[in-house]
């Protein structure tokens, strides 16, 4: 596995971005604005809900209409769009392919000397 940063990180926010661009269109024609920091983390609060019922509907514990399965894989990827799209109203102007594989080798020195440390 490489930590080396892929450009596909950089392409998926540009096209997140991309459909905010669309959606604050009809904000704005709707609603006489954009939403706002506060609105957006509601949005993304309620798509990671969803995505728990989602996870008990795959189960068998939580009835739903429609397909959980493909549900699931929309909120997922949903998900990674809110990301994108709050980074960006909170400035947060980051290299995310070159912070993303940094933020992964971090991740991995830590947990594999923790499992270093601790032996099976």
């Amino acid at each position: 596995m490489t930590d080396a940063p892929s450009a596909q990180l950089s392409q998926a926010r540009d096209q997140a971005l991309s459909v905010r661009a669309l959606y604050e269109v009809l904000e704005e024609r709707f609603n006489g604005r954009t939403w706002s920091l506060h609105e957006l983390l509601i949005g993304f609060g309620n798509d990671v809900g969803q995505i728990g019922r989602l996870l008990l509907a795959r189960e068998g514990t939580w009835p739903i209409e429609g397909d959980a399965e493909a549900d699931l894989h929309h909120k997922l990827s949903e998900s990674i769009w809110w990301v994108f799209v709050l980074a960006d109203k909170l400035d947060i102007d980051i290299d995310i392919d070159t912070a993303y594989a940094s933020t992964m080798s971090t991740i991995r020195a830590g947990l594999e000397a923790s499992i270093a440390r601790t032996g099976p």
